[in-house]
């Protein structure tokens, strides 16, 4: 049985007439309705994407045909040429802009949309008028003789295929928020073992029940959130609360479902199903995140919701002044208005916010750093705090053998030999780690002749006749060890947040030897970085407040949130965020996406899990904790350029709209000419391009 993912109904997969493949996952629907809600948001990626192309061929030929090859074919003049290739792209393409133009008056608030659509029809009309005048009306508009454009045709079409475009790279990027959703929904095992009427079966997850026995087998997920009822065993439950080091877990002990259990059979009494998991908690934290998240608004509909009602109203009261007030004739008095129109449509526009994002995610990518979105070029320069995950992120995410205390005459690489020779039979995390310290120091590590493990202790083994015991004071004390010379080594290591086990060969304790997670290069480089930027760094971690702070005080991060589970990650963000303060969260793990979707900027690490990386909105591809550094950097220099090209967008074309208005003519007799129009948008296109380029010149800060 398949859930279907919209409504939540369970289908026969055999039967189910409604299905679709997305990324090599195929999803069953109950219905077509569930299907086509599935679906909407890839049908509108692909109306986006034809028409973007759509827009940009008829574009283009309007161009050629335009400056290159003017064309009479049949005896129809060039200019109606250009009409025909022009107006499809003007009404189909452009629809798009008419109807956010018609939402923006609703709004009472002009944007984007509105300059587009207002600044596009102005040239089209234009450029249809100075066509058709002399075919189907009289002359209106004087011809230009100065040389150059006559008509606007290639502009109005080839701006709204390039802002489609642009709007299209955009819908790829949001469209894999939701599919990164649907992938956590995969972690979930589909299939659960459970003990009804004294038999053991195999049933669908989605028909576990709240107080069912569940077998859970070494290496298997578990299905729901439980309670051990029978069994020994540790449990990986990294990717939900970030500990990096498995939870060993016995009878009465709490399970989460989806994490992974390493090594014994456990048998778990199910305590939350359905939508009650933490993982579906989780799920619901994305989806909220994500939904509820503002996304800012841009620059260029800042500049443009004062801009087009200015301009606007500029033309109008050209036109009535010129008409009612001086007495020019009414064509003169149009031809003002529409020139207004024209010159202050900013064709650089479109390419000013997307050259200087295209050049600085490029340099982002040559330094290992994916920006998703200028959404988050433009946050990552104004944040006040970072947070970081500390599993995984600031620290290597895997056990490491940190010490070795000899507590005689023995050596440390004795120590360490004994150590591997009784835990080269083990399982746990923690001994694998021994076993392959001891193989990068090339130490021979022989099989023992026995070995066994005793759960909540350590292991037991033997070699050459000798006994060997690792493990807590507990196994110590069980087998009547002397320990007492350890407990002040014990104690230091502890408080540094290591896991610290005793050696003992024969009747005594020879050695101690510590594991921990340990620090990842370049952290306390980047977090010195970002405090001397004036960013505030804190630490924010499922582990416990020993650990998490014995982390802290490597690094000399001030601020430590510990002992933090998944759910209550993205209310620590919220909370901040209501302090005033723009917040990045920078993980790895899948307990972290919730705090990722809710951070005004999430950033995630390359070695991560699917989930945190297409949620996040910057990916750090070499796993580098210094490329945080490197990315702010990077989005203040990127955004210096937007704004820069920006301004460019616009310098030209308003310094030519008193001129437009017919500023010159009651002292010159000129009206403005078109060719300057088109002199003015060449201008800033230039200008905004190289502008951009000088962003290759970008080098990363933190090297």
């Amino acid at each position: 049985m398949a859930k279907d993912i919209i409504c939540g109904m369970y289908v026969d997969e055999n039967k189910a007439p409604f299905k679709a493949t997305q990324d090599g996952v195929k999803y069953y629907f109950c219905s077509g309705n569930c299907l086509n809600t599935f679906l909407r948001p890839q049908k509108e990626m692909r109306i986006l994407k034809y028409m973007a192309i759509f827009s940009l061929v008829l574009g283009a030929a309007t161009a050629v045909f335009e400056y290159i090859y003017p064309i009479n074919w049949f005896g129809i003049p060039n200019y109606i040429w250009l009409f025909l290739f022009a107006t499809p792209v003007q009404f189909i393409g452009g629809w798009k802009f008419y109807l956010g133009t018609r939402d923006a008056i609703r709004a009472r608030q002009a944007n984007m949309d509105s300059l587009i659509a207002i600044g596009t029809s102005a040239a089209w009309i234009y450029s249809t008028i100075y066509a058709f005048q002399g075919i189907l009306w009289p002359q209106i508009f004087p011809r230009v003789t100065a040389g150059g454009p006559e008509v606007y045709f290639t502009e109005s079409g080839l701006i709204i295929g390039f802002i489609l475009l642009g709007r299209y790279m955009e819908h790829i990027v949001k469209g894999r928020a939701s599919h990164a959703i649907r992938k956590l929904l995969d972690l979930q095992p589909k299939l659960a073992r459970v003990i009804r009427n004294r038999k053991e079966m195999e049933i669908p997850v989605e028909q576990v029940k709240v107080g069912d026995i569940l077998i859970v087998k070494p290496g298997e997920k578990m299905p729901v959130d439980g309670i051990v009822v029978d069994g020994y065993s540790s449990v990986d439950q990294s990717m939900i609360t970030g500990e990096s080091i498995p939870v060993e877990k016995k009878r009465g002990d709490g399970i989460i479902g989806a994490t992974i259990n390493k090594t014994g059979m456990l048998k778990i009494k199910a305590t939350k199903v359905g939508q009650d998991t933490a993982l579906s908690q989780i799920v619901k934290m994305v989806q909220e995140a994500v939904v509820s998240r503002t996304p800012i608004q841009r620059l260029a509909d800042k500049i443009s919701s004062y801009f087009v009602p200015a301009v606007v109203a500029i033309a109008i009261v050209s036109f009535l002044f010129w008409y009612y007030v001086a007495g020019l004739p009414f064509a003169l008095a149009l031809t003002m208005l529409i020139a207004v129109l024209i010159v202050a449509c900013p064709c650089a526009l479109g390419i000013a916010t997307p050259a200087a994002i295209m050049i600085g995610a490029g340099k982002g990518a040559q330094n290992g750093i994916l920006i998703k979105s200028g959404e988050y070029l433009e946050k990552a320069h104004k944040l006040t705090t970072i947070v970081f995950d500390k599993t995984g992120t600031l620290t290597k995410g895997e056990p490491d053998v940190t010490d070795i205390i000899s507590l005689g005459k023995r050596s440390e690489k004795e120590i360490l030999k004994y150590a591997a020779i009784a835990e080269k039979g083990s399982e746990h995390p923690l001994g694998d780690a021994i076993v392959k310290s001891a193989m990068a120091k090339k130490i021979n590590v022989p099989d023992p002749a026995r070995f066994r493990a005793v759960p909540g202790h350590g292991v037991e083994a033997s070699y050459r006749g000798k006994k060997i015991l690792l493990g807590n004071r507990k196994l110590m004390a069980k087998y009547k060890i002397p320990a007492e010379e350890t407990e002040s080594h014990l104690t230091k290591l502890e408080t540094d947040g290591k896991t610290a086990m005793i050696l003992a060969v024969g009747r005594s304790a020879i050695g101690i030897i510590a594991v921990a997670d340990t620090l990842k290069e370049n952290s306390a480089k980047a977090v010195a970085m970002l405090e001397k930027m004036g960013i505030e760094v804190i630490m924010l971690t499922g582990d416990n407040p020993r650990t998490a702070n014995a982390i802290a005080g490597k690094l000399d991060i001030k601020r430590v949130l510990a002992e933090v589970l998944p759910q209550d990650k993205a209310k620590e963000i919220k909370k901040l965020q209501k302090e005033g303060k723009i917040v990045a969260m920078v993980g790895d793990g899948i307990n972290d996406a919730p705090a990722l979707a809710q951070a005004d900027v999430g950033i995630a690490i390359g070695s991560g899990t699917d989930i945190a990386k297409e949620t996040g909105g910057i990916v750090l591809i070499k796993n580098e904790i210094s490329d945080v550094v490197t990315s702010i950097d990077l989005s203040k220099k990127t955004v210096r350029k937007i704004k820069q090209n920006l301004f460019w967008a616009f310098f030209y074309n308003i310094a030519l709209i008193p001129i437009a208005a017919g500023a010159l003519y009651p002292f010159t007799g000129v009206l403005l000419n078109p060719i300057y129009a088109a002199i003015a948008m060449a201008t800033s296109s230039i200008t905004v391009v190289g502008n951009s380029m000088l962003l290759n010149r970008y080098t990363a800060r933190c090297t």
